[in-house]
């Protein structure tokens, strides 16, 4: 009898890449890590929750992109300095890496009691980190970078929270603190797994068919929320134009370590890493608990997004 690929990304056989046991000193939990290439090494920052229930960046280091380091003191953690200091006091969450124009910037999530707010940081050593602004208002996350600029600006995919439902917005900045252009390119789809909220997950990869962006969708069940993998492509020179997106999900939680955890039925990508042959590495969190690998290829990706171009 054949048998049916239950998800387009492989898993790794050896998942977890990094788990609660890796870290080197006492905290809750770890997950979503944000992974790139720098000087032939795999980085990767990765959101640890101390036992206060506060989150910090570590920094991880690998070779060859399974078998990881994590360094023993935070590189990111809550500022000390206004205007960061009110609105990161419950944490800093969820870091994406990307590289503009020779520099690598960090955009996150800070956590305060107002609320989730964007925030962005840069670095060029990944030793040192420098604050360069808070770039949204209260209630928005899920915030990457794009790796150039479009039409000769930066750009960015958030998710804004309206009446409890989150969809995909792109807004373009001349300096990266100060953002506006807003428009909304993707949107739940309420007879599908992302029916409840969507959000960018890994910084958009550019592709010669166009911006290929893995995103997360989430669908509210009796038993509460799941999180799956899907992706979308949208057009190289207007990013408010879709060009095809994926019917069914890319990555849905199944195995025991993707079921079971501080949040149940979730993977939740923060980073991926592609290959010079093509081929993808996506780093997501599990179950809110430790950090896993799946690995396909950009064309397969880009093949699901264009299977269905009616589901957008």
């Amino acid at each position: 009898m054949a048998r049916f690929r239950r998800d387009v990304l492989r898993r790794w056989p050896d998942n977890p890449v990094i788990a609660l046991e890796d870290i080197p000193y006492p905290c809750n939990t770890v997950f979503n890590g944000a992974v790139t290439k720098f000087k032939n090494r795999y980085i990767m920052l990765l959101r640890v929750e101390d036992r206060k229930g506060h989150s910090v960046v570590v920094k991880a280091q690998s070779e060859d992109g399974y078998k990881f380091v994590v360094e023993k003191k935070p590189c990111l953690f809550p500022s000390e300095e206004e205007p960061f200091k009110t609105y990161e006091e419950r944490g800093v969450e969820d870091p994406r890496i990307v590289q503009v124009e020779g520099v690598y910037y960090v955009m996150y999530t800070a956590y305060s009691q107002y609320g989730p707010r964007i925030a962005l940081a840069k670095t060029e050593d990944f030793e040192t980190y420098e604050r360069v602004a808070l770039v949204s208002g209260p209630g928005n996350k899920d915030g990457v970078l794009f790796p150039e600029k479009i039409n000769g600006k930066y750009a960015r995919l958030d998710r804004p929270i309206t009446n409890k439902i989150g969809n995909i917005w792109v807004s373009y900045s001349d300096d990266l603190m100060y953002w506006g252009n807003s428009t909304m390119v993707a949107e739940i789809r309420r007879d599908y797994w992302d029916s409840f909220r969507i959000g960018a997950s890994v910084p958009p990869i550019k592709t010669e068919q166009g911006w290929l962006e893995i995103y997360h969708g989430v669908k509210m069940t009796a038993s509460g929320p799941i999180y799956r993998l899907g992706v979308f492509l949208l057009a190289l020179d207007d990013l408010s134009h879709m060009l095809g997106r994926s019917e069914v999900p890319i990555l849905s939680p199944r195995e025991p370590y993707e079921r079971i955890g501080d949040v149940n039925n979730v993977v939740f990508s923060c980073g991926a890493v592609v290959e010079d042959n093509g081929e993808i590495k996506v780093y997501y969190g599990a179950a809110d608990t430790c950090i896993c690998l799946a690995q396909s290829t950009v064309k397969e990706l880009i093949d699901n997004c264009l299977h269905n171009k009616q589901s957008f």
